[in-house]
């Protein structure tokens, strides 16, 4: 009874660890989307450039993905998350200091590599703490930092006046990081799983083989889908909201409801498919995404667009926080954040696309309005990809 009491604490404590972790990610991705309208003039940054400073964090977090699980797996989930999190510290500090477009670009890329070395560590820690009855909830519970960390940005640029500018928004979120590590050399446990010898560390075995082929790119293509979404959403929320018509204080709101929404959409989420499972349950949030989306496309007044924001970030955020929860299903412990790595690095290919894509759209003249229906059909898509991953996956026997 007693090494139960202590198995749970120690459990907690690790959960607690991680959930900072992800709130101080949260903190400087949302950042970049909420400081946006204010460092492109003094930049001279057009639309596209927007686009591209908003995408070259997620360059980054593929690259850190890839090589952080695949360490992860070799070296411990331990020293490449103390790494990873030393890198995302120092480099939104050096994303005060930039003074032009190319300076800019060079600290969010750096910045992306932290972030995504951290992703697959948290995800694995995650699973590998909890019963599999719990797992959901347990994911998304620890990534229900990142809009937690999204909330606190929005809250200090609404209110910080004067005092905050956009480089003090981004020291904050640099030195925080730095300021953890301590905690997590001290606090957090070593999970990595015994070397399995019948277990093939191959990524490419570990990806597609045995019959692990369909889940994998179904997988991936879930991730690519929802993340053009949120990534969209989170860089350009504001600036879309400010081109309906509203003021840029009106944008932070709605980025602030977003993201506040999102913490109990998580939660809800993970619940729910921890006891229903994966595939009808994600169906339905991508489905009433595919609402909310198209309800902003016409939405004109503050109040009609705050609630369809939150209604956005409640469900792109649980069906994102929920895929983090699924991705690990289908990879051995040995592999698993090599696997859960490669499907947050292929997904952030949409992290990408999102911020892209909106800057051309916007640059090619596409209304604010227009920009949120052009999403739907990928919505649509993924809702298809889950059913058809749930159906056809192999998940892991161990």
């Amino acid at each position: 009874m007693k090494d139960k009491i202590i198995g749970r604490a120690s459990a907690g404590l690790t959960v607690a660890v991680c959930f900072l972790i992800t709130v101080l990610e949260g903190y400087d991705i949302q950042a970049f989307g909420v400081a946006a309208p204010r460092f492109a003039p003094e930049l001279g940054l057009d639309p596209g450039q927007m686009g591209l400073a908003g995408s070259v964090a997620m360059v980054g977090l593929i690259i850190g993905a890839f090589t952080g699980g695949w360490l992860a797996d070799r070296i411990g989930r331990k020293p490449v998350l103390i790494l990873s999190t030393i890198a995302f510290g120092v480099f939104s500090v050096v994303t005060a200091r930039s003074h032009d477009f190319d300076s800019l670009m060079l600290a969010r890329l750096f910045t992306g590599l932290g972030f995504g070395g951290a992703m697959p560590n948290l995800i694995a820690i995650a699973t590998e703490i909890s019963a599999p009855s719990r797992r959901a909830a347990t994911v998304t519970m620890i990534f229900c930092g990142m809009p937690v960390g999204g909330a606190v940005v929005s809250l200090l640029a609404r209110y910080g006046g004067d005092v905050l500018d956009w480089r003090t928004l981004f020291v904050i979120g640099g030195a925080l990081p730095l300021l953890i590590v301590p905690v997590i050399m001290m606090f957090l446990p070593e999970t990595k799983p015994k070397h399995d010898p019948a277990v093939d560390r191959s990524l490419l075995k570990a990806l597609f083989g045995e019959g692990r082929a369909t889940a994998t790119l179904l997988l991936w293509l879930v991730f690519v889908l929802t993340l053009i979404v949120l990534y969209l959403l989170l860089n350009w929320l504001p600036t879309l909201v400010v081109a309906k018509g509203l003021t840029p204080e009106d944008g932070s709101t709605a980025s602030l409801v977003f993201n506040l929404a999102s913490i109990p959409g998580a939660l809800v989420v993970g619940f729910i498919v921890d006891r229903m499972g994966f595939r009808w349950p994600l169906v339905a949030v991508f489905a009433g995404l595919a609402a909310a989306l198209y309800g902003l496309g016409s939405a004109g007044v503050l109040n009609d667009v705050l609630i369809l924001a939150g209604a956005a970030g409640f469900l792109v955020i649980g069906a994102n926080y929920a895929l983090y929860a699924l991705a690990p299903v289908f990879y051995a412990p040995q592999v698993r954040a090599a696997g859960s790595g490669a499907a947050v690095a292929v997904g952030r290919i949409g992290s990408v696309i999102g911020p892209l894509l909106a800057g051309q759209l916007r640059a090619a003249h596409y209304s604010a309005d227009q920009v949120f229906l052009a999403l739907i059909p990928g919505v649509a898509l993924a809702a298809v990809a889950i059913i058809l991953l749930t159906k056809f996956g192999k998940p892991y026997e161990a």
